[in-house]
């Protein structure tokens, strides 16, 4: 039986992503292989989520706790599930109990979430985790992040202090309008040089997490390694009507 209309065209859609990055990606002087793409499945059904598994990618991410833990028990335990943005503190042992195949948290804005992580790793008895310190590179108070002047002692309080988690890089998320995301970028870049100074890491251990639909091109030409995709793939977000 055919795949439904809007599950094929997720599937063409996910195929001209994937051109699409592998040819930002040369003109970064990189190759494809050197940049992950998430497909961030936000409010779309599993048998959508499925098609795009199916075609053969395993890297998917969500932005609410509740969601990630509904749909992951019922889809492949191979997918590598990135929980992205603000978590609460209250929810990360549910979060890291409910998906024991969780690959990565992109978001550990502060000490304290980082703390909750490197308990709730500990007390489950889980590898570590990796995680991505976000930074609010554009200064908007809706924006969850470390300001750019605390992003070095933040990424050395999980890289000392919480021996449970795999610091490995940082995470923004440009401006909504595009027009200032390339000083958003270059911001997120200069972090990266001075939290690589301070830990005595390479570049290519400090993950860079920039980019999203509508600039993920741009992202990956100034050096992003991880590009979290969701309606480019799936269309537009289908929110329930709030009564």
């Amino acid at each position: 039986m055919a795949a439904p209309v809007g599950e094929r065209v997720a599937l063409v859609a996910l195929r001209s992503v994937m051109v699409r990055v592998r040819q930002a990606a040369e003109r970064s002087g990189r190759t494809a292989e050197e940049v992950r793409v998430v497909a961030v499945s936000k409010t779309k059904p599993l048998s959508l989520i499925r098609q795009v598994y199916d075609s053969g990618h395993r890297c998917f991410g969500e932005n609410y706790v509740q969601e990630i833990l509904e749909k992951a028990p019922q889809l492949p335990d191979d997918i590598e599930w990135h929980f992205i943005g603000h978590l609460q503190s209250n929810k990360v042992k549910s979060l890291l109990a409910g998906v024991p195949n969780i690959s990565m948290v992109q978001g550990v804005h502060s000490e304290k979430i980082a703390n909750h992580l490197d308990n709730a790793v500990s007390s489950l008895a889980r590898n570590p985790l990796k995680v991505l310190v976000q930074v609010n590179t554009s200064g908007e108070p809706s924006k969850s992040g470390v300001d750019p002047s605390g992003v070095v002692e933040l990424a050395k309080h999980v890289k000392l202090h919480c021996p449970n988690l795999l610091f490995s890089g940082l995470m923004t998320i440009g401006m909504p309008d595009y027009t200032s995301t390339p000083e958003n970028f270059r911001t997120l870049s200069n972090c990266r040089l001075e939290v690589c100074k301070a830990l005595g890491f390479t570049e290519e251990q400090c993950e860079l997490s920039m980019g999203m639909s509508g600039d993920f091109e741009q992202a990956i030409e100034m050096g992003s390694t991880n590009v979290r995709i969701g309606s480019t793939i799936f269309g537009p977000r289908e929110y329930p009507n709030k009564r």
